[in-house]
């Protein structure tokens, strides 16, 4: 049988060093339960580390995907959700090949803790996180579809780190699943954005990097068996029934 179930497919803990210093896996856990919200993708900048601490915290409630916002080489922002470990860990691997080693300064751009389901520190990132990677989006989206993973273009409309602010238009061949929209995105905006991508699935994500923003509004309905990357996949392709319902304010 098929429900509605609200989905939040961009998310920053602690290792992402714009994240605040509350996004902790109890607590992100928490604010999700209070939220309502069934499923969330733990998608921290250019790494995977934290994703094990919130699966942990959680215990299947929200359902938690491993997940990654890549900076790619021109300094577009695109989320990329894993089936599985094996998948995530591979493709981070496959990413860090061109990742610039430089270090990061916590004074200037924050701290990337790694961290356990009770926010014991393991380990601290040294290279700087968010910094643009050596691939292509093109190549960046690519080999993430070869590998069985959704890639989904981040925050299209916003002015800066978008496709569309540093490429223009997103080709109708580009490979991705669909297009993500700002948390704020009105019925207005949201329309002009359907008619400049017809053909183009649309999701809202809430890119929380703090605990008030983890929220219903600020996400997607989907229409599910149950809450998994399975039937999220589903939902994006329209098969089976499984939809995504459209990311706009009063969504069930």
């Amino acid at each position: 049988m098929l429900s509605h179930f609200w989905v939040d497919l961009h998310l920053h803990t602690v290792l992402s060093p714009c994240g605040e210093l509350e996004m902790g896996a109890p607590e992100i856990v928490a604010a999700y339960r209070e939220a309502g919200i069934a499923l969330c993708a733990v998608t921290d900048h250019n790494d995977i580390a934290n994703v094990p601490a919130i699966r942990g915290a959680a215990s299947g409630n929200p359902v938690v995907l491993f997940g990654m916002e890549v900076q790619t080489a021109e300094d577009i922002h695109v989320v990329v959700l894993f089936p599985d470990d094996r998948t995530a860990e591979g493709y981070r691997e496959w990413l860090w090949r061109e990742m610039p080693q430089r270090a990061n300064d916590p004074d200037i751009f924050g701290d990337q803790l790694v961290i356990d389901s009770e926010n014991a520190i393991l380990d601290e990132q040294q290279i700087l996180l968010v910094q643009g990677v050596g691939y292509s989006v093109d190549e960046v989206a690519s080999e993430a579809y070869e590998r069985g993973a959704l890639v989904i273009p981040a925050h299209i409309d916003r002015p800066s780190f978008s496709y569309e602010s540093v490429l223009g238009r997103i080709p109708d061949e580009f490979p991705c699943h669909a297009l993500e929209l700002s948390p704020a995105v009105s019925h207005a905006a949201f329309s002009e954005w359907k008619a400049r991508y017809p053909e183009r699935v649309f999701i809202r994500s809430s890119d929380s990097h703090r605990l008030s923003t983890i929220a219903r509004d600020r996400c997607t309905v989907m229409l599910l068996e149950a809450p998994s990357f399975e039937e999220i996949a589903m939902a994006l392709k329209g098969q089976e029934g499984r939809s995504v319902l459209c990311p706009r304010v009063g969504a069930p």
